[in-house]
């Protein structure tokens, strides 16, 4: 009951997030609610067919179909009003990522997944919605850029693995989880905090 809860505040925090991805690029009504929509729910697809767990979640549940075009909705007409755009975008996306994240491994636990596949799961259920609204709104995606991103997605689902491994109550170990990880991206986007980035420069091929 808790995860589930955890789940429709993940999906409706992603349809906002890719709602005003969507705005951001000057899409209609319908365009907001697609991309928002495949935000909030494209990494649980993802992780589905990886895990061969069908039905997909939003075919067995299609009132989760509601709640994303509902939420992006919504965002689409009360965005205007808000003044920091860009701040309220990155909260909103860093809750969404580290809940899918617990999610994610809870459910490939489910499926007797091992841990590092539980951990794996989690990460792809966290980063993939919006690493498809990204190139639906045609940019880099977050993930693949220099934002502590999906490091955030492992951590939290390495924490959440670690708790119930230690036998942390089951109703605690998803909150804290969520918690730890949510303050991560928090203090990342704070401190700007990233991983090494790479190029070509100076390397036979690429002059």
């Amino acid at each position: 009951m808790l995860l589930h809860t955890i789940y429709l505040v993940a999906i409706v925090a992603e349809a906002m997030s890719g709602a005003i991805m969507g705005m951001r690029r000057d899409m209609d009504l319908f365009g907001i609610c697609v991309v928002g929509t495949i935000t909030a729910l494209g990494g649980g697809t993802m992780r589905d067919i990886l895990l061969g767990n069908y039905p997909l979640g939003w075919i067995a549940h299609p009132e989760y179909l509601l709640f994303t075009i509902g939420a992006a909705a919504v965002t689409a007409l009360v965005a205007r009003f808000l003044h920091h755009l860009r701040n309220v975008f990155l909260v909103v996306d860093g809750l969404g990522l580290v809940a899918f994240s617990v999610i994610g491994c809870d459910i490939a636990r489910a499926n007797g997944m091992s841990p590092g596949i539980v951990i794996l799961a989690g990460m792809i259920t966290g980063v993939f919605g919006g690493l498809l609204r990204d190139v639906l709104c045609n940019q880099i995606p977050l993930v693949l850029q220099r934002e502590i991103y999906a490091t955030v997605a492992l951590f939290t689902g390495a924490l959440y693995v670690g708790l119930l491994w230690l036998e942390v109550d089951p109703t605690i170990a998803p909150l804290a989880a969520i918690g730890a990880g949510f303050v991560f991206r928090l203090l990342a986007m704070r401190f700007h905090w990233k991983l090494p980035s790479f190029n070509g420069n100076g390397i036979r091929g690429f002059e």
